[in-house]
Parts: C-alpha cells; structure tokens; sequence
C-alpha cells in the first residue's frame, strides 16, 4: 500500500515539474519589447498593437494605435480577434493590458498557435513613455 501512494505521489509530481517546464518554454518564446520600440514598428507599420484588456478598462484610456481585442474573446469564440489575426500576416502581434500579466498570457496562446507576438507590459508603460493614446470611442491610428 505504501508503494502504490510513493508512486502516485511520484507521478503527481511529475506530472507537475512537467507542466512547469512547459509553461516556462511557452513564456520564454514570447518576447518582451519596451513601449517606444512598439510603438516604432507600429508607426512604421510593420507590427500591430493590441490592448488585451476588458472592455470596462478601456473607459481610462487606450494606446492611439491598437486594436481592442479583449484576452476572454481570445480565449472564447474569437468573434472580435478573427480578423485582425487573419488580416495579421506575419507582422509581429504586439500586445498589452493594465500590468503585463494578461497581455503574457495572450501572448503565450498566439505563440503556441505560431504567431510572432511581444508582451510590452502594461498601458501604464505606454503612457509612462509618453506615447500617444486615446479614449476607445475615438478611431484607432490603424482603423
């Protein structure tokens, strides 16, 4: 009986180093970029920002260039992610929310799916650079 639980106790711990060793080899592919370089490939139009926060948090402000695409729709049904990761080509996807937290997390599931992709952190590091912004109402610089 103590065998069988030593056993099971050393699979579950297995099975933990393991989802462990991948979550860091997904984070680790996903690059981290500072907002003025962002924001560089995105004037230039090589790259394309998008803010992962939900709509309730946009009403504060959004980078002037990104797109509105909500982390939960990413992982729902895509109705608002499907044409901007179609039209997306192989432009590197840019991405950020409040901390840089949500923004790792879109950027670890669009890497798994291979999308090039950046987290560069937070709005507030947007607006720390000094970079331009806007209320959500008002066009994006891409649209």
């Amino acid at each position: 009986m103590k065998f069988v639980l030593l056993l099971a106790i050393a699979f579950v711990l297995l099975l933990v180093v393991q989802s462990i060793y991948a979550a860091k080899a997904t984070s680790s592919a996903v690059e981290a970029m500072e907002p003025a370089e962002a924001a560089a490939q995105v004037r230039s139009g090589e790259a394309l920002l998008i803010d992962v926060r939900e709509p309730a948090e946009w009403k504060g402000g959004v980078a002037a260039p990104a797109y509105l695409l909500p982390l939960s729709d990413l992982r729902g049904d895509r109705t608002k992610w499907a044409h901007v990761l179609e039209d997306a080509g192989d432009k590197p996807l840019l991405l950020y929310c409040r901390s840089g937290n949500r923004s790792g997390q879109a950027a670890a599931i669009l890497a798994e799916e291979g999308f090039q992709v950046a987290n560069i952190g937070g709005f507030r590091d947007w607006q720390a650079a000094e970079l331009p912004t806007r209320q959500p109402d008002e066009p994006a610089g891409n649209e």
